[in-house]
């Protein structure tokens, strides 16, 4: 897929391997914030039975947003996910990791994992925040 201008992933040897997201992310340009996305529907509903559909759903407004201030996946820098069950989240990490491939491709911004104790929807079982910046 490969990175947009003015972007590089930075994986230091020093570190721990990084799977499923990057160390540090530079980049140069125009800086969007995305607010935390849930698996609302437009009925402002929230949909998925299960952590795995909730955050394709999640992920899914939350490109959608991007999308809409002139973006793409690969412009993602930063992301963090907060999941009502981490261990849960963590259980279906290799589903999630395959939900992720496919609506965002193979590389990982730099990435925060967050266990909270319920979100703003009382049926949300997972919400993802981010930012990205954009180069054109």
């Amino acid at each position: 897929m490969g990175y947009p201008p003015g972007m590089e992933r930075i994986n230091p040897p020093e570190l721990a391997r990084p799977s499923g997201f990057s160390h540090a992310v530079t980049a140069e340009g125009r800086f969007v914030f995305l607010a935390g996305q849930t698996a609302l529907d437009e009925g402002n509903r929230i949909v998925g039975e299960d952590v795995v559909a909730q955050f394709e759903r999640a992920l899914g407004n939350l490109l959608t947003a991007l999308r809409a201030a002139g973006g793409e996946p690969a412009d993602l820098c930063s992301l963090t996910v907060y999941a009502v069950d981490l261990g849960d989240y963590r259980a279906h990490a290799r589903e999630i990791g395959r939900v992720w491939k496919r609506l965002v491709g193979a590389d990982y911004p730099a990435m925060a994992g967050v266990g909270v104790r319920r979100l703003w929807d009382v049926e949300a079982l997972v919400e993802v925040q981010g930012f990205a910046v954009l180069s054109r």
